[in-house]
């Protein structure tokens, strides 16, 4: 049995699984404000609450799909329940936009709203000891930062709010981009100083101190690039010392450890991670991505998985759209380059336990994601599949080649902790070790490639593209999807959605670049 994932069963969190809110799910309980905060375990539901809106798609099994926002994948369903991620990447997006531009703004203040009503009960409740009261104020509070992120990252500016709204007050002003993101680690240097100093699997489920350190590294790393792309160095000693800190964790031996349900409770790697517990709390993780090929991997993401001797090796075949012809381009020849990339990408047929499933939907590219697919359900996937994978949020692999890039940055040449860093990652996959006498520039476009293998749909590679300024140039290269790529210097921030600004009385003003 998974630790602490029973409580989220025993709330009876039911979450729809239907097309239309795959990126939008939320609980369906409400208890009455009149029955409820009346006791210690009052409190302990409602933080599983909260921390149940962590389930939400876009933080969870949704996270692959951010990708398709990038020259990692295509999506193919133009549904706005998948995000709508071709309409991004086409450039067409609009204050009328749906999917993720849509729905990341609505989600995240609606669990912003559902932290901010915790914290306000927990305030006036005195049936607790006042160090579990810190505690619960910062996983909370930390939960309020998490969804404060996509916030930030998405729209820039965007209303402050720290306490319950009512009638009178619903209606909010942006504050600028700055004060949000002060805001936001304002509530995770709260975290930092009062979460439990354990490991993850202690404590399975919640936020921990290391956890908070490694997320505030990810957003500080968020804004250690000018403009230009040049590293602030003053930032980045910041991230290396959150870094260095974190010593309770390792690699796991097998980098599928991470991601299948046998293997995650006691995983040394995974650092945070989004719990699920069937029958009654689970995602149908396994149908999108194994059967409905939500995400189709592009060749440009198979070409950049090297060879086992550290070559790149010719580019995929493929035809001018980017169609992988599976009759000469197979599973097998996977298997041929770095082998993280046969547990990622799949041809044609998804594997499970050696055994090759057809997918019911069309494999637009010839390519789905093998990367998250539970090898322990009944195959072939199908509607009745109830994947309880928890979803990672944070891992020792990313905590090291995040060292390694702020540690590369600092110094004029790659020190030994950055060559250390992202060869542990690269020995875990049988991949030689970095050369030698690695340039700046050289060592800084191999963190960057090892971090596109090795978090290769985990919803990190758009924010890495964006944090380095080089979304335009590398978006605007893609030749081998079934759509056509255009991101302009607007698209480094998204509008806020004209449903907000039409319910705000005219107190929300437009980012500039959609008015």
């Amino acid at each position: 049995m998974k630790n602490n994932k029973l409580m989220f069963s025993l709330f009876g969190l039911l979450w729809l699984c239907a097309c239309s809110n795959f990126l939008d799910r939320t609980p369906l309980d409400q208890p009455s404000s009149e029955t409820f905060w009346k006791t210690a375990n009052d409190f302990n539901v409602a933080l599983a609450a909260c921390y149940a809106s962590m389930q939400r798609g876009l933080y969870s099994d949704a996270l692959p799909c951010w990708d398709n926002l990038t020259d990692n994948g295509y999506g193919q369903h133009p549904e706005d329940g998948y995000g709508l991620t071709t309409e991004i990447v086409n450039g067409n997006i609009s204050p009328n936009s749906g999917g993720f531009i849509a729905t990341v703004y609505a989600g995240a203040l609606a669990d912003i709203a559902r932290a901010n009503i915790f914290l306000n009960q927990l305030n006036g409740f005195t049936g607790f000891d006042p160090s579990k009261k810190k505690i619960y104020e910062a996983e909370v509070r930390m939960l309020r930062g998490y969804y404060y992120s996509y916030l930030y990252r998405c729209y820039g500016e965007v209303p402050i709010i720290d306490k319950p709204l009512d009638l009178s007050s619903q209606n909010q002003p942006k504050a600028s981009a700055a004060d949000v993101f002060q805001f936001m680690m304002k509530d995770v240097d709260f975290a930092i100083g009062n979460l439990e100093d354990v490991k993850y699997s202690a404590n399975s489920g919640h936020w921990t101190k290391d956890a908070a350190k490694a997320f505030k590294a990810r957003m500080l790393l968020y804004v250690a690039y000018d403009d230009f792309g040049t590293a602030k160095n003053d930032i980045m000693q910041q991230v290396k010392k959150l870094l260095q800190e974190i010593r309770n964790y390792s690699l796991a031996p097998e980098f599928t450890d991470n991601f299948q349900d046998d293997k995650q409770e006691k995983c040394p790697e995974i650092i945070m991670s989004v719990k699920y517990l069937a029958p009654n709390n689970y995602t149908w993780a396994d149908v999108w991505y194994g059967d409905w090929i939500v995400v189709s991997p592009l060749s440009n993401l198979i070409s950049e998985f090297e060879f086992p001797d550290g070559s790149r090796g010719t580019v995929v075949p493929h035809d001018s759209k980017g169609v992988i012809n599976v009759n000469e381009y197979t599973n097998e020849d996977l298997k041929r380059r770095d082998s993280r990339l046969a547990k990622t990408v799949f041809i044609d047929k998804y594997i499970v336990k050696g055994a090759s499933y057809t997918p019911s939907n069309n494999r637009s590219l010839g390519t789905g994601l093998q990367k998250f697919l539970s090898q322990n359900l009944q195959t072939p996937y199908s509607g009745a599949s109830q994947c309880q994978q928890d979803w990672v949020l944070l891992r020792y692999a990313d905590v090291l080649l995040m060292l390694a890039e702020a540690e590369n940055e600092i110094n004029g040449s790659p020190t030994q902790i950055v060559y250390d860093a992202v060869n542990q990652v690269r020995r875990r996959s049988s991949m030689p070790e970095l050369p030698p006498g690695l340039s700046k520039e050289e060592m800084r476009n191999r963190i960057r490639h090892e971090r596109r293998v090795e978090l290769a749909f985990e919803g990190l590679r758009y924010f890495d593209l964006k944090r380095w300024k080089i979304a335009k140039q590398v978006l605007n290269n893609v030749k081998d999807g079934l759509t056509p790529y255009k991101f302009e210097d607007k698209n480094y921030l998204w509008p806020i959605p004209q449903s907000e600004i039409d319910k705000s009385n005219g107190t929300l003003i437009q980012n500039p670049s959609y008015k």
